[in-house]
C-alpha cells in the first residue's frame, strides 16, 4: 500500500511539473508592446514613470511577457495643454511621429534583436497598451501600427485614461490589424494604476493565454 502510495504520489508531481513547465513555456510567447508618457499628466501630476508603463510592467510580471516600448522624446518636458494641443493637431493631420523601439526580456535585460520585423514572429499573444489621447492612441502608435505587422496574432489592447475608457482603441487597432484576434479590451484611470494592481490581476486571470 505504501509503495502504491507514493507511486501515485510522483506521479502528481510529475504531472504538476509539467503542467508548471507548459505554462511557462507558454508564457515565453507573451510580449507587451506599449507607449507610455512620464512628465506632466491629468490628475498624477508630473510623474517620473508613465501611468501605461506602470501597466505594461504588471503584465509583464503577472505573464513572463517580453516589452516592447515604443520611444518618442518628441513630447519630454510639455505641460499638460500644450502637449493636448500638439496630440489633437498630430491627429488632424494623421501624423506619424518617429519611435525608437526599446526591448527589454521579462527580467529586464536589454535585447537586441538582428531583425525587428521577424522578432514578432516568436510570440503569439501580444498585448498593446497606451493612453487614449483624443478618443484613440497616440499617434506615434500609429506609426507602430504602420511599421510592424502583427496580423495572425492574438492582441490584447489595454488603455490607460482619466474618462474616456478604451475610447476609439479597439475599433482603430483592428482596423490597423483585420486579420489578428484583437479580444475584448481593458482599460484603467490613470491615478489608479499604483494603487490598484489588482484590477490588473484580474483582467489576466480572466484571459485564455
Amino acid at each position: 500500500m505504501k509503495k502504491i502510495f507514493l507511486t501515485i504520489l510522483a506521479g502528481v508531481f510529475a504531472l504538476t511539473s509539467c503542467n508548471a513547465q507548459n505554462k511557462n513555456e507558454q508564457m515565453k510567447k507573451c510580449l507587451v508592446v506599449f507607449f507610455s508618457h512620464a512628465g506632466d499628466n491629468y490628475s498624477v501630476g508630473n510623474i517620473q514613470v508613465g501611468n501605461t508603463k506602470i501597466v505594461a510592467d504588471y503584465i509583464s510580471e503577472l505573464t513572463g511577457a517580453d516589452r516592447f516600448e515604443i520611444v518618442t522624446h518628441k513630447y519630454d518636458g510639455m505641460a499638460y495643454k500644450p502637449l493636448c494641443d500638439l496630440a489633437q493637431e498630430e491627429q488632424y493631420a494623421d501624423a506619424r511621429p518617429a519611435f525608437e523601439p526599446l526591448i527589454t526580456s521579462s527580467n529586464g535585460e536589454a535585447v537586441k534583436p538582428a531583425n525587428i520585423k521577424d522578432f514578432f514572429a516568436g510570440y503569439d499573444v501580444i498585448f498593446i497598451g497606451g493612453p487614449v489621447w483624443w478618443g484613440t492612441w497616440p499617434q506615434v502608435m500609429f506609426t507602430f501600427f504602420d511599421t510592424y505587422d502583427l496580423n495572425g496574432k492574438n492582441l490584447y489592447p489595454f488603455t490607460t485614461h482619466e474618462g474616456s475608457g478604451l475610447g476609439n482603441c479597439v475599433s482603430d487597432l483592428r482596423k490597423a490589424y483585420p486579420n489578428a484576434d484583437v479580444k475584448k479590451g481593458f482599460s484603467l484611470y490613470g491615478h489608479e494604476v499604483r494603487s490598484n494592481k489588482a484590477k490588473v490581476e484580474n483582467w489576466i486571470k480572466g484571459l485564455e493565454l
